[in-house]
């Protein structure tokens, strides 16, 4: 009992780790080439994307702690409703890679749509063992629906440059 809040520390932290790693990998995009995109209107601030992916990835952490916790650790009732969180979460991690390093508006489209289902599958297996858990996801079906309507927004108005093709 004594060590549970390592691992209470462990699942809250570790969707932190591919969120940041893909923000350092791919800051100096931002300013560059995210700046000069075509967004809609109703595209959030820059300054808004930090402060929500940190509460989104803790409230996901935290339920995916509570799920391992329920369903007694690692074990064969945990696979497909940890398995659908670390699918959905490798997804998430991918995007900005997809989007920001390889400039791909397709493959991110592509990408934000799979996770989107397997978001909605992972919330939808996780109701059954702990309500508390699949609802901390909530707010992050809603931000992923946001993200999703603005990746398809820019994908249609910014066209991709063909390889070769000058500017």
């Amino acid at each position: 009992q004594g060590r549970m809040w390592a691992y209470t520390v462990g699942f809250t932290v570790l969707p932190h780790v591919g969120g940041f790693l893909g923000w350092f990998m791919n800051r100096k995009e931002i300013p560059v080439w995210y700046e000069k995109l075509k967004k809609p209107s109703w595209c959030p601030s820059r300054k808004i994307f930090p402060v929500a992916w940190t509460v989104l990835y803790t409230g996901m952490g935290y339920a995916s702690y509570l799920i391992w916790n329920d369903l007694g650790g690692c074990s064969g009732k945990a696979v497909v409703p940890l398995g659908l969180y670390g699918a959905q979460l490798a997804l998430n991690w991918a995007w900005s890679p997809f989007f920001f390093g390889a400039h791909n508006l397709k493959l991110a489209l592509i990408d934000i749509l799979c996770l989107d289902g397997l978001a909605i599958g992972t919330v939808c297996s996780w109701y059954r063992i702990n309500k508390v858990a699949a609802l901390l996801l909530v707010p992050y079906l809603g931000w992923l629906a946001m993200a999703t309507c603005l990746t398809i927004r820019i994908w249609k108005d910014n066209p991709e440059q063909k390889p070769g093709k000058s500017e």
